[in-house]
């Protein structure tokens, strides 16, 4: 969402029909392909790369090997082809060099036809290609020499993203250049600043016209650079004033509990039952944690940690500090099997503690959920489990002090915000992740949030051993499997998909299933299946027969991605696994390596792959930091249109900058920002007055959950 200009820019709301070229038929197209609806909007949809228009080719210079090029030439000749299949009009140019190109064009045949003038000199341009040994160019771009479009003077040719029903309308990066042309002559001396004189001028700043003006029509390099910077700076650094800004909001209004004091339950605990001693990481986020619990204002900390760091250890160590003050504390996840693992882990770690732990779900019985409701209400409750049973209104605390809400991504944010109105004074929240986030995006969806890592595993803990194989290894990995089955150990293999797709040309879970029960036939081997398509009560089922042991192998979909703990599974096969992203690929990964034996991940792809799944593949094999993985994820991938901004309540997508890229530029604006909350929190001052108006007028209507999200 771009900030808005100054209220005297009304023109900017007008509606895109009116702009020349345009009408109410390409409206409504570039509203539904591209979200386009007023001028403030086409001048907001930015390009994604540029041409030097600068250098004309002679004919006889170009090579399929070329990106796009320009040349000057005549038609000498056209040709109609038609076949069964399709209809093509081949026009041929020529020019002084003595070459000769095919122009070739698939649509508007007619309309083109009619267009082109033999014997006349013209300008064209796109992107060289060979067929059957001939150079051509397909449906490039054409003017008469002399009769050039009417556009701002730029070499720099800005290209725009389109997509096929618009291209099928001839509404291309020609057209959208025609078109920004034509709105930045209409508006440019009606644009307003954003951004205070004093910060514009501090930071060296472009005014925001002349940076509109260069990224769309640059006047020359260092200008396209400067109005890149501004633009970028503009987004980053109100997306950053506005989460910090409900940051200190949140600080000053939620007052918090006060924990002052480390009880019995803490220290029977620590002394009796934790055999083993914290890693340094796991220590220092229990102080930080601590630091909160004694400052009186709410806390709201995200906590993300690898796959087995620790992170639930490090919850019911902080649980215990509460329940010590009085309080009552819960832990909210996902899905069932996830709740009963935890409910089931923490029991073990409470031997002998007096400390009563419940566990609801939408399986637990209307006797056993009255004793669970009238514990509750009286206190008798120390630590309630469960899922999004935990935020039904039937659900009342005595005194709730202390969330945990594990996976917190898998949760809608009203769902998540739900706990927050069991206690009139809200509850201090911890927010657990397994998918380590990269610092640029954690500071993008998670910036009024205080942040924790666990970034270190615990010592003994061996890495899980990762292997890319090709199908002929297929009969080796079989007997690798026997192996470790004779050995007591359990084995997953995961498929990306539940039937046979006719354009995926590759494993899918039904087949695979079949083909492992082939390999691994009953009575010697059991086999039990999981996927999503599944009834709940059908995938519990398969999955706790496989988790107790009963079941040698599991073949399941990535919805084992999470939450499933079975120490004894020693084995990961991922199927296809060219078609899963690195993320998902690390999360997989991470089911298996949870004991104390050596555990192998096996990454089974077709031998012809892309760049890209290449060096996934390759990321995979190298390293099992699953931080390392996640940035590199981003790099590869980008982050797109951010996934999960709608569920941590920020009210915009990203126009033109790229957290994979622009990490330092984040880190820059989000000082600056800082400096000046730390000097007008309120932003009252008078040079404040803009940053006020545009952050009420833009972020205003989203709600602030930042108290719980």
């Amino acid at each position: 969402m771009q900030p808005d200009f100054a209220v005297d820019n009304m023109i900017l709301e007008t509606e895109i029909k009116f702009l020349a070229g345009i009408g109410p038929k390409r409206a409504e197209m570039l509203k539904k392909e591209l979200g386009i609806s007023t001028f403030k909007d086409m001048l907001y949809t930015f390009p994604f790369r540029y041409i030097d228009r600068t250098k004309f080719y002679k004919i006889n210079e170009i090579t399929e090997d070329l990106p796009y090029i320009q040349f000057k030439g005549k038609i000498t000749h056209i040709e109609n082809i038609e076949t069964p299949r399709n209809k093509r009009l081949i026009a041929y140019a020529a020019d002084d060099s003595g070459g000769e190109i095919q122009l070739v064009f698939f649509k508007g045949i007619k309309w083109i036809k009619d267009k082109l003038k033999p014997n006349t000199e013209y300008n064209f341009f796109g992107k060289p290609n060979v067929f059957r040994g001939q150079v051509n160019i397909v449906h490039p771009e054409m003017e008469i020499v002399g009769d050039e479009t009417n556009l701002i003077n730029s070499n720099i040719q800005a290209v725009y993203s389109s997509t096929e029903l618009l291209k099928d309308n001839f509404l291309g990066t020609k057209a959208f250049n025609k078109f920004q042309s034509a709105l930045l002559t209409l508006v440019y001396d009606k644009i307003g600043e954003t951004l205070p004189e004093y910060i514009t001028t501090q930071y060296k700043l472009i005014s925001l016209k002349d940076a509109l003006l260069n990224i769309h029509f640059p006047q020359s390099p260092d200008l396209l650079k400067k109005a890149q910077f501004r633009l970028k700076f503009e987004e980053l650094f109100y997306i950053q004033l506005s989460l910090l800004s409900q940051r200190l909001n949140r600080m000053e209004k939620n007052s918090g509990f006060i924990f002052p004091k480390i009880g019995d339950s803490f220290n029977n605990f620590y002394k009796n039952n934790l055999a083993f001693e914290l890693t340094n990481a796991q220590k220092r986020v229990i102080k930080e944690i601590r630091k909160n619990f004694a400052t009186g204002k709410q806390m709201n900390r995200l906590l993300q940690g690898d796959v087995g760091s620790g992170k639930t250890l490090v919850a019911l160590i902080c649980m215990l500090i509460a329940i010590d003050n009085g309080f009552q504390t819960c832990i909210m996840a996902p899905t069932e099997i996830l709740a009963n693992q935890h409910y089931q882990t923490i029991c073990d770690f409470m031997t002998g503690i007096d400390i009563n732990i419940k566990l609801l779900t939408g399986s637990t019985k209307k006797s056993e959920r009255k004793i669970i409701d009238s514990d509750l209400t009286s206190g008798k409750t120390d630590i309630l489990i469960g899922t999004h049973a935990l935020i039904e209104d039937t659900v009342q605390f005595k005194n709730l002090g202390f969330v945990v809400i594990d996976e917190q991504h898998r949760f809608g944010v009203e769902q998540r915000a739900k706990l927050r109105y069991k206690n009139v004074i809200s509850p201090h929240v911890l927010v657990m992740t397994a998918t380590p986030i990269p610092r640029t995006l954690a500071m993008t969806l998670y910036g009024d949030l205080d942040i924790s890592t666990i970034d270190e595993l615990p010592p003994g803990r061996k890495d899980i051993k990762t292997s890319h194989l090709f199908e002929n290894k297929r009969l080796r990995l079989f007997g690798f499997m026997r192996e470790q089955i004779k050995l007591g150990h359990q084995i997953y293999v995961v498929y990306p998909l539940i039937k046979e797709s006719e354009k995926m040309d590759y494993k899918n879970l039904e087949d695979g299933y079949f083909a492992i029960t082939q390999a691994f036939p009953p009575p010697d081997y059991v086999t039990c299946v999981v996927h999503g398509k599944m009834k709940a009560d059908e995938k519990d089922f398969s999955m706790n027969y496989f988790a107790s042991g009963k079941a040698n192998i599991l073949v399941a979909t990535s919805v084992i991605e999470v939450g499933v703990n079975v120490p004894n599974a020693s084995v990961m096969v991922i199927e296809s696994a060219e078609r899963f992203g690195l993320s998902q690929l690390h999360q997989l990964r991470g089911r298996v390596g949870r004991g104390a034996e050596q555990s192998y991940c096996f990454l089974m792809s077709d031998v012809k792959l892309s760049n890209e799944a290449r060096k996934r593949m390759q990321l995979m094999v190298r390293t099992n930091n699953g931080f390392e993985v996640a940035e590199e994820d981003l790099k590869l991938r980008g982050p797109g249109d951010i996934e999960g901004t709608q569920q941590s309540g920020l009210p915009f997508n990203l126009r033109i900058s790229n957290l994979a890229q622009d990490g330092a530029i984040l880190e820059y604006v989000r000082r600056i920002a800082n400096e000046i909350l730390n000097e007008d929190n309120s932003l009252e001052l008078k040079k404040n007055s803009l940053l006020r108006e545009i952050l009420n007028k833009n972020f205003k209507k989203s709600i602030d959950y930042s108290a719980i999200s």
